[in-house]
């Protein structure tokens, strides 16, 4: 097994914070080749690969592309020779599907109905939540709250209708959180508010039979939308135990994964009671024992998980009034880099959260995807199809920019050298693979 975070130079914090995320795959052959997790190997945004593309276009370094029916905010994920895709087959209507793509010949090798009920939900439809695999399962969720695992022959090993089970989605613009994979179980957010009454929660599920092995309520005094939470749960270890965190609600939240106890919680992500405060950018780990919790643009708040009770004096450690709204920050331990949704860079200490630099300017445009960080560069793509490629570190420098002219939501994903970006009309496989 590659242990990627020992290789030489990484920083500390960075070495922990990318060895506390590797729980998420718990009981699988973890390898820097796979992206079981819409943010990858560790769940951070990283890869191990090297030799990574860094210059493409339409009819340039493109080893295949495979045509799509409709946009999609989900990620590909990616193990072995397996791609699997939440898609919808139109996109505003129509049924919802699930693929599993050959990643050396780019051809679909099956199929497998998620059911009806698709719509757009502004700018997403109901395919936006990524699947997560744990290297012989592979379980994906859809925007309708339809949840089925599937073996990679493409059995189906159970199914569930979570909104039949426990009320109707009540997000203003569609459900769009991924599950969380963790040992034995399966995490599930439903953090909501603008269209019921009915409380937010949290699922534990087990990921072989599917049943509910908890269902937490997670309580907030958010106003109007800003109950809505369409982010990712994230898991953090603290000492020797572990924690599941969530953002929304106008509050950070840790909870036991063991009965989904509510541990701690931090306030002040919506100092003004906006009623329009959902939350779209998912939480992510800074270094050492320090979390990222985005909110709408401000604050950005890095806080220390482990605590109990409220702690909103006690455990924040900085914030910044110019995050993002929709891509998530990434950390390597040293600096934190904020993409905002019109292209606008700032990297932070991640100690302090003092401006390192910024803000610096990329191609204007809007920006939904999460960056990523691989081979020493940072990859975004914005709505346009344009991945800019930055370095990492403490001085802004543009490397390359890189357009496939059509529409993008979904975060790239990065396997044995290959870069795979999802557009509206194609799933692009940038590079030559390189097999480890």
């Amino acid at each position: 097994m590659r242990h990627i975070w020992t290789e030489p130079g990484r920083p500390k914090g960075l070495r922990y914070a990318v060895a506390a995320a590797a729980v998420l795959i718990a009981g699988s052959t973890l390898t820097a080749e796979n992206w079981p997790h819409w943010r990858g190997p560790l769940a951070n945004g990283h890869s191990g690969e090297k030799g990574l593309p860094v210059k493409w276009s339409p009819t340039e370094n493109v080893a295949w592309k495979l045509a799509l029916p409709s946009r999609s905010g989900a990620t590909p994920i990616i193990w072995g020779d397996r791609i699997f895709l939440n898609v919808a087959l139109a996109d505003g209507e129509g049924e919802l599907e699930f693929w599993v793509v050959d990643r050396g010949k780019g051809d679909v090798v099956w199929k497998r109905p998620m059911g009806g009920g698709n719509m757009r939900a502004r700018k997403q439809n109901m395919s936006s939540p990524s699947p997560v695999t744990d290297g012989k399962h592979v379980w994906v969720m859809t925007g309708t709250g339809v949840f089925k695992a599937f073996d990679f022959a493409g059995k189906e090993l159970w199914a569930r209708d979570i909104q039949k089970d426990y009320g109707p989605f009540g997000l203003n613009w569609g459900y769009a959180s991924s599950p969380l994979l963790y040992g034995d179980s399966l995490f599930v957010q439903v953090l909501h508010g603008m269209k019921t009454d009915d409380p937010s929660y949290l699922l534990r599920i087990d990921k072989a039979t599917g049943k509910t092995l908890w269902k937490v309520e997670r309580p907030t005094q958010a106003i109007r939308e800003s109950p809505d939470s369409y982010t990712t749960p994230l898991l953090v270890k603290v000492g020797n135990a572990f924690e599941i965190v969530t953002v929304g609600g106008d509050v950070v939240t840790g909870h036991d994964p063991k009965d989904g106890k509510e541990l701690w919680r931090l306030g002040g992500l919506n100092p003004e009671n906006n009623p329009n405060y959902r939350i779209v950018a998912s939480p992510f780990v800074i270094a050492e024992g320090v979390v990222g919790a985005p909110s709408r643009v401000k604050p950005l708040v890095a806080l220390k998980p482990g605590g109990r009770g409220d702690v909103t004096e006690s455990h924040k450690i900085w914030s910044f009034d110019r995050g993002p709204d929709v891509p998530t920050p990434l950390s390597d331990g040293t600096y934190v880099y904020v993409v905002d949704d019109r292209g606008v860079v700032h990297c932070l200490d991640a100690k302090t959260g003092a401006i390192v630099y910024g803000p610096e300017r990329l191609k204007p445009g809007t920006y939904s995807a999460s960056p990523v960080l691989a081979d020493g560069k940072i990859y975004i793509t914005n709505e346009d199809g344009l991945t800019s490629v930055f370095a990492p570190g403490p001085k802004f420098e543009l490397i390359a920019e890189n357009a496939l002219e059509d529409y993008c939501l979904s975060s790239p994903a990065i396997s044995d050298s290959q870069i795979f970006i999802r557009t509206t009309t194609n799933l692009w496989a940038i590079g030559d693979r390189k097999k480890k």
